[in-house]
């Protein structure tokens, strides 16, 4: 009979040992299978996702920036963001500004110090008054510089709804003089993403915030439009709380900046808290660059990957928030000196604003404030007036200056006691000579004359100061230090800003 005997294998292709084999491979080649498509998967979703980004990122040229640039940092690096009003495309439904030129509704430098481990964002106030260079129109003309221009109007020079970056970014160069190696604009609609991304942001608010808080022309103070307290605000009412000026606070635009550093702050604690992985940063980076502008430097995703994973280890405490020093002139806002140079060379200096060496080196005995040569006014003349109704201060002023062998020429009350803030006047070719001088007046204002000589018009801030002599150093970074604001402080904390 023709059959297979019991316990010998049948080896016949098709038999019963070939069909377990068979069946065995199977899974595995299934298994196979799968483990390549989720891998093609990936890798198509990868490159999905880094052309879609790509095609995201807009730049502008780099023919409209200054031909007399400061010279590069050797190891840390400044980024300008500029955020823009304008209502051009979408932003229009979110409360833009009025018309199609783009505008520059706020400001600030961050620079990352060169140990990669502190960084600091110094805001910039849009109505600060400040001295803008020639700048490139959209026809490929330069225009005349300007002095004692309003900051914003920078970004509007030529009137495009795109903004002039290359204008702003001239600007801060000249005003700091620290090299801006990357500059990024932020519109309305990219911000308001941005906060959707990562699921809101927690403020904290001193009061109730109505309508009219937020559009002051309304006859009725209109619905409740934030709760007083802790609230994650996203999108609309993320752009409305940043935005909000009258109603809280001073009602001025230095609280409001204030208020938007606090809530950049949030922002940044808000992607930490989630972790630097895919599921947040794709959808982040989604957003953003569907509605940014970036200098060509960072106009790519791997540009822009490897500057922020240069930061990856900045820790939130080390990463603080300031306002450039300033004051009130008029109904604008002027720039400090000396405190603001000496911010600036603190900054190009790779020093901390309390102080410390962050330049991954050892600090050379010149980098450091405490190193700053004594102010000496031998051979200069000034006139001393006291524009307050204190007694003394002029008197005061001269024995202080003597000591640094100034002469003083006289002393006498002002025609007005009513100043505020010191003021220094220098007549033709004695602008050296004033600015030494002002390192003994900090905060003092430094006005040209038509005539020679110099003077100096005592304000109230010089009759509070603790010594007049004291400031000889051309570093304060005392006044910075205690009002700035770090990324992981309670949205609560220090509510004057809001």
């Amino acid at each position: 009979m023709t059959g297979t005997h019991r316990g010998v294998t049948d080896r016949r292709p098709g038999g019963r040992a070939d069909t377990r084999r068979r069946s065995k491979r199977k899974p595995l080649r299934v298994a196979l299978a799968i483990v390549a498509s989720l891998v093609l998967l990936l890798a198509a979703g990868a490159c999905w996702a880094y052309f879609e980004l790509n095609g995201n990122i807009s730049t502008f040229g780099a023919n409209g920036l200054a031909r007399d640039r400061p010279g590069a940092a050797t190891a840390g690096q400044n980024v300008l963001v500029i955020g823009s009003d304008s209502r051009s495309g979408d932003n229009s439904a979110l409360g833009g500004g009025t018309g199609e030129v783009g505008r520059s509704d706020t400001a600030f430098l961050l620079h990352v110090y060169a140990d990669r481990e502190h960084a600091i964002g110094v805001s910039i106030p849009r109505d600060a008054l400040v001295d803008i260079p020639p700048c490139r129109l959209p026809d490929g003309s330069w225009t005349k510089g300007r002095t004692n221009a309003m900051f914003n109007s920078a970004f509007s020079v030529g009137q495009a709804a795109e903004g002039n970056p290359a204008c702003t970014q001239n600007t801060v160069e000249k005003l700091t003089g620290l090299r801006v190696d990357h500059t990024v604009v932020v519109d309305f609609e990219g911000f308001s993403r941005m906060t959707s991304a990562v699921g809101g942001v927690e403020v904290c608010l001193p009061k109730d915030v109505y309508q009219r808080d937020l559009s002051p022309d309304r006859s009725s103070r209109g619905k409740l439009i934030f709760a007083k307290g802790i609230q994650k605000v996203s999108g609309q009412r993320a752009l409305d709380y940043v935005r909000i000026r009258h109603g809280i606070g001073d009602g001025s635009d230095i609280g409001r900046m204030q208020r938007q550093q606090a809530f950049v702050a949030g922002l940044l604690k808000e992607v930490k808290s989630q972790g630097m992985n895919p599921t947040t940063l794709l959808p982040l980076a989604d957003a953003a660059t569907k509605s940014m502008t970036v200098d060509p430097g960072l106009g790519s995703v791997k540009k822009m990957t490897d500057f922020a994973m240069s930061m990856k280890n900045i820790d939130l405490h080390n990463t603080k928030f300031v306002t450039v020093p300033w004051r009130y002139q008029g109904a604008r806002v002027a720039i400090a000196q000396p405190d603001a140079d000496a911010l600036w060379a603190d900054l190009k200096a790779d020093r901390t604003i309390d102080g410390k060496n962050a330049g991954g080196k050892s600090p050379s005995p010149k980098a450091s404030p405490s190193s700053t040569p004594a102010v000496s006014g031998e051979g200069t003349g000034v006139a001393v007036y006291n524009g307050t109704a204190i007694p003394g201060l002029a008197a005061r002023a001269a024995d202080t200056l003597e000591a640094h062998d100034f002469t003083v020429t006289g002393t006498a009350n002002a025609a007005s006691q009513d100043h505020a803030a010191t003021l220094i006047t220098y007549g033709p070719d004695e602008q050296e000579r004033a600015q030494a001088l002002a390192r003994l007046f900090p905060g003092a204002e430094l006005r040209p004359a038509t005539s020679a000589g110099i003077s100096v018009t005592l304000g109230r801030t010089y009759a509070t100061a603790p010594s007049p002599g004291a400031s000889a150093s051309a570093a304060s970074p005392g006044d910075v230090a205690d009002h700035a604001r770090s990324a992981d402080d309670n949205p609560c904390s220090d509510l004057s800003y809001g």
